[in-house]
């Protein structure tokens, strides 16, 4: 896969446009892959992959001959054999015994007359990226892509996988595609991943010291609707939007979340709001949220109750549009994206994290003032939530500061900090809340 390939393809889906008859074709292949009667993996699952690590359990799954016994063996630092399981309409899984981190290990799938192996697996914390545009944004647009390209071989231990961009009507079971198959970075093969989602998982390694898989599932220009099931829109009321919600509610959940479930995952971070700026902007506060909660329930009922049900799940804060607007679509999203909170975590959003951005504008991106370069701040801003939150690491500075006390005079308004805070000031513009002052 070549950079050129995938900005192509990003600005292709961004007209969230597919022929119909396209799209029953890849489910045709999709079904004929399922049903040939050879023994195989699932398409997510590859050499150089990252299963979860103990105290989780992985979950294997793949197609066979029906009514075949299918036993799975480990190979590596140690060693496995799962009891036999028999193929059911074409489908076979099983649940592995909880893995140390650490590796490379041999998985082979095995029936009397065939088997189907998975090579260089290792054993750490998967984590899934999902989102628009900026979570799609890849490396080699980033301002030090050349340096950060260049030391990628450094990182063998975190591994990159990318799922194709399609859409479906309906819920799928297997991925009509894959962009990136299971990767060791290179300088070859990184180009076009998520500049975020593999920041995070390479400040993620560094601070961990084991393996880190990071799955990207990503589309420009869509809203949050396009990657919720119906039953997270119905809790919203968003389940009917007129003649066109068909191109968006729930298509990319579809083909993109739903063929993921039985992986478990140790969390999942998120980059998307700015399509809904101008779509369903006053019901995001409840979108959004409904999103996170079902998504948790449903990675945990498809992985046996292997992942969280309350999995760790961070965002990023909407960052900045053009240097200056009179319009308070960015404002209102940023508040209706922690439940016109404020912050998170909080009482409707649990074990959540947040990376603002707000700060880190790019007025000369050549990708538009809408897609800033600088994603090693907001991944680091990440990787901070990530470590109190899902790692439950004490004194980890990712929330506040909070103002405790406020005192106006004629000419001054004073704030005292929960905290120190390191600040410049600007003679041209601040923000309170949502206002934006002059």
């Amino acid at each position: 896969m070549t950079a050129a390939y995938r900005s192509a393809h990003f600005n292709a889906g961004c007209l969230l446009i597919m022929a119909t008859t396209l799209c029953a074709v890849f489910l045709l292949i999709a079904s004929s892959h399922a049903y040939d009667g050879n023994l195989s993996f699932a398409s997510y699952y590859g050499d150089h992959m990252v299963l979860k690590m103990a105290p989780e359990k992985a979950v294997l799954w793949g197609y066979g001959p029906e009514g075949e016994q299918v036993t799975v063996f480990l190979s590596g630092p140690v060693k496995q054999k799962t009891s036999p399981v028999t193929v059911t309409k074409g489908i076979w899984r099983v649940t592995l015994d909880p893995v140390e981190a650490g590796g490379p290990y041999i998985v082979t799938a095995a029936v009397h007359n065939m088997t189907a192996t998975l090579t260089d697996v290792l054993f750490g914390d998967v984590w899934l990226c999902g989102g628009q545009s900026n979570m799609l944004f890849e490396v080699y647009k980033l301002l030090n892509a050349s340096e950060e390209l260049a030391q990628a071989e450094k990182y063998p231990h975190v591994r990159t996988f990318m799922v194709a961009l399609n859409r479906s009507n309906d819920e799928l079971t297997e991925l009509i595609q894959v962009e990136l198959p299971w990767s060791v970075p290179t300088a070859e093969n990184l180009p076009g991943f998520s500049a975020v989602c593999w920041l995070f998982g390479r400040y993620m390694y560094k601070h961990l010291k084991y393996p880190i898989g990071m799955v990207e599932s990503c589309w420009g220009g869509t809203p949050v609707e396009a990657w919720s099931s119906s039953r997270a829109l119905q809790r919203c009321e968003l389940e009917s939007t007129g003649a066109n919600h068909y191109e968006n509610n729930s298509v990319m959940w579809n083909s993109m979340i739903h063929p993921l479930l039985n992986m478990t995952l140790k969390g999942a971070i998120w980059y998307q709001g700015e399509a809904n700026v101008e779509y369903h902007q006053d019901k995001y506060n409840c979108s959004f949220p409904a999103m996170i909660d079902d998504w948790r329930m449903a990675f945990h009922l498809g992985s046996g109750g292997q992942t969280a049900i309350d999995f760790p799940f961070g965002f990023v804060q909407l960052s900045t549009d053009q240097k200056s607007s009179a319009d308070d679509g960015y404002p209102n999203v940023r508040w209706h994206q922690t439940a016109d909170t404020g912050f998170v975590p909080n009482p409707r959003m649990k074990r959540t994290f947040m990376a603002v951005a707000l700060d880190l504008p790019d007025e000369i991106s050549p990708y538009g003032t809408i897609h800033p370069r600088d994603k090693e701040d907001v991944a680091y801003r990440l990787t901070l939530g990530a470590r109190a939150v899902a790692y439950n690491e004490p004194h980890v500075p990712f929330l506040g500061p909070f103002p405790s006390k406020i005192t106006s005079s004629q000419m001054y308004v004073n704030i005292t900090y929960d905290q120190m805070v390191s600040a410049t000031p600007s003679k041209y513009i601040f923000e309170v809340k949502q206002a934006v002052v002059y």
